[in-house]
């Protein structure tokens, strides 16, 4: 079915201008996500919980006057306390539990004029780069349902490209915005760490690396979205510099002529598709069209001890995430409460010394240093968001006898066998060949944007990954503006919308 949401020319600020001039009223928006929810939702899976009931009640007690006013909206089910909403983090285990107030950043998207009616599909607590959770059952790709629509923010992505909503809730601590962004042909920003707020019932989550924000259609709703969430809450262990104007007002400022390092040399995996490093010359030719300097470059990483630091990371986190997630549900989970790859990136967690953390982190923050001073000499570095095209249901998975082993280890709790059993080396390796580029980027709290620039012969999107220097948004949106212009996305739609 097709309804005024699957307008191409119908962004978010679009919409809320529709309703600003009374040509459409907030309920007749809520009324058309609904109906494409209902219409699509069947087959891809993206919504996991409606909210039908408390986005009518938001309507009818007034919505406040913002940028948005009246757009409906979509919470990825991970991060966002959403209060008297359960919060399942795509854990079985997380069921049941409801938080009590709204975080803070939920608090801006009301203000915004945000009609916020469901919840979407997650990975189990966000850790896997593809959305397939036990409890859900994984979110289905628009452009093809037999791929994936990448993670952790999948169901958002794939809403946002199947028209139930223009916009909806991120989170990225790996590239979990950028990766769904490149597999269902979104424009998707990670904002500087910091510069969205996460509190006040998380302080930082995973040591740093997560920030949150939205994924969308067009550049100038991610823009305008940042400057109704954008600013430090209340403890903010970081505060980038401020942006010197509204974001919005960057998204139609001509960039001038950039210096744009290339690289299509995978940072963490072992290869790149060629239809990724096509694009990545097409885009190079594009930019050079433009006016900017584009040159090979790119900044030296150590590909094995980085990769093995941030595994380290993110068993200990995982491992302290299960222990919140037992603080909250008032027990300790049984193994069959967490999926597989969950539990065993929490065994090992737990089998880890304060030492082998605090290396981690040191080698990390090293590299962050090298990185830095890369861009230095350079405003801007292009690579692929993902090294091939969307991969198949299950593909990153644990296989069944993998799944077996850590079955069979559980009463031993035996963390450090799982390690030496190499079954989780095994699957960061086929992950950090799929994701080989965004992760690095969490790590220096960059921000870093993916642009659906381009796509294959069957009509899959490729995503374009730029990267720029801490703290300048600035330069992305005015870049990514430029390049909407140039070789506009909107018109291309899944056959499903």
């Amino acid at each position: 079915m097709t309804t005024l949401l699957d307008d191409p020319a119908l962004d978010g600020l679009a919409l809320a201008d529709l309703v600003r001039r009374r040509e459409v009223t907030p309920t007749e928006l809520l009324d058309a996500a609904l109906a494409k929810m209902d219409a699509v939702n069947p087959k891809l899976n993206a919504v996991v919980r409606r909210m039908e009931g408390e986005a009518r009640s938001a309507i009818a007690a007034g919505l406040p006057e913002g940028p948005f006013t009246g757009v409906p909206f979509l919470l990825k089910d991970l991060m966002a306390e959403c209060a008297a909403v359960p919060l399942t983090c795509g854990s079985r285990f997380l069921s049941g539990w409801v938080p009590g107030r709204d975080s803070e950043l939920v608090r801006r998207y009301r203000r915004a004029g945000l009609v916020i009616a469901g919840k979407t599909n997650t990975p189990e607590l966000g850790i896997t780069p593809v959305t397939e959770p036990v409890l859900f059952g994984p979110a289905r790709n628009p452009w093809n349902p037999s791929l994936t629509t990448g993670g952790s923010s999948g169901g958002s992505a794939a809403a946002v490209a199947a028209g139930i909503v223009p916009m909806a809730h991120g989170g990225d601590g790996g590239g979990s915005i950028r990766i769904p962004a490149a597999c269902c042909g979104l424009f998707g920003l990670k904002p500087t760490r910091g510069r969205t707020p996460l509190g006040p019932s998380v302080g930082e989550a995973w040591q740093g690396l997560v920030v949150e924000h939205v994924l969308t259609r067009s550049v100038r709703d991610s823009a305008a979205a940042l400057d109704a969430t954008a600013g430090p809450d209340a403890g903010a262990p970081t505060v980038p510099p401020p942006a010197a104007r509204l974001y919005l007002s960057e998204v139609g400022t001509p960039p001038g002529r950039l210096r744009i390092a290339v690289t299509t040399t995978p940072f963490l995996g072992s290869s790149v598709a060629p239809v990724c490093a096509q694009a990545v010359a097409a885009t190079a030719k594009l930019l050079r069209d433009l006016g900017h300097e584009v040159d090979e470059a790119a900044p030296r990483i150590d590909r094995e001890s980085f990769s093995l630091a941030f595994v380290t990371l993110l068993a200990a986190e995982t491992s302290s995430e299960v222990e919140e997630a037992a603080r909250r549900v008032g027990r300790r989970p049984a193994s069959n409460d967490l999926e597989e790859g969950t539990w065993a990136l929490a065994l090992l967690g737990r089998a880890l010394s304060a030492e082998a953390l605090s290396t981690a982190l040191r080698t990390l923050r090293l590299a962050a240093r090298g990185i830095g001073t890369f861009f230095e000499s350079w405003d801007l570095l292009l690579t692929p968001t993902l090294s091939r095209l969307p991969v198949r249901h299950g593909e990153l998975q644990l296989s069944a006898g993998e799944k077996a082993l850590t079955r069979a280890l559980v009463p031993f709790k035996a963390g450090r066998l799982m390690k030496l059993g190499g079954v989780l080396e095994k699957a960061a390796a086929k992950t950090f060949d799929f994701i080989p580029y965004t992760p690095v980027f969490n790590v220096t709290g960059q921000p870093a944007m993916s642009v659906p620039l381009f796509e294959t012969p069957e009509g899959l999107p490729v995503g374009l990954h730029f990267v720029g220097r801490f703290g300048d948004e600035a330069t992305l949106f005015r870049l990514a503006g430029q390049l909407e212009s140039a070789r506009p996305w909107a018109g291309r739609r899944p056959a499903i919308c």
